[in-house]
């Protein structure tokens, strides 16, 4: 299993190892006494990543724009190990949890706005060492390429793609296939893995931009 960024932990948790990031609970997770809170693979496309060993790139304290950020689940363990932290999500009723989950976190940052236009965020947002992507839309690939231009040269782009989300009556791996394809027009992929057990029909990408 490849490394944990600094900052994520394995810890016990009801007799269970499981990851943890250190900080304000969000979302009613377990945590210990020191402050840790555990991060549920199950919950989470990113800690899946991590718990099936992807190598990820991530060191600790990068900065990070998350496309996808629903209520803040995933989002918030990454603001407690990341630096600033950029996150998109357009959904109103999530949304309104993430501005909760980003008032206990100086480094996170919501913004209110849809991953598809990343032109209506690019004033705001900073160059970043890491986009993690995970929007349940068509054309997954395509809102990856169209905030490429976040990405520093040397980035990585960690991307879940949810097969359902592009075509319900397609092979998952037909879909996974066209989708990576459609996006090595501007990343190369440096690994892909589905994320069973702990999300069906998913594969998660590292991938980093073709210069």
């Amino acid at each position: 299993m490849s490394d944990l960024p600094e900052g994520v932990e394995r810890r016990p948790f009801d007799g269970e190892e499981a990851l943890a990031t250190q900080g304000p609970p969000a979302y009613g997770e377990p945590t210990d006494d020191e402050g840790w809170r555990r991060w549920d693979a199950r919950r989470s496309k990113l800690g899946a990543m991590l718990e099936t060993g992807m190598d990820t790139g991530l060191a600790g304290g990068e900065t990070v724009l998350y496309l996808g950020a629903a209520a803040g689940t995933t989002v918030s363990h990454v603001a407690d190990f990341a630096g600033p932290t950029y996150a998109v999500e357009f959904a109103a009723r999530p949304a309104r949890d993430l501005l909760e989950v980003a008032e206990d976190r100086e480094r996170l940052f919501p913004l209110l706005k849809d991953a598809r236009k990343p032109e209506t965020y690019a004033h705001v947002v900073e160059p970043v060492d890491v986009i993690v992507q995970d929007v349940a839309t068509r054309g997954q690939a395509e809102v990856a390429l169209a905030n490429r231009e976040f990405l520093r040269e040397d980035g990585r782009l960690l991307l879940s793609i949810k097969a359902r989300s592009e075509d319900v009556t397609a092979e998952p791996e037909t879909v996974f296939d066209d989708a990576v394809e459609t996006l090595a027009e501007g990343f190369e992929v440096l690994e892909r893995d589905r994320l069973e057990p702990y999300h069906a029909d998913h594969l998660a990408v590292v991938a980093r931009p073709r210069k």
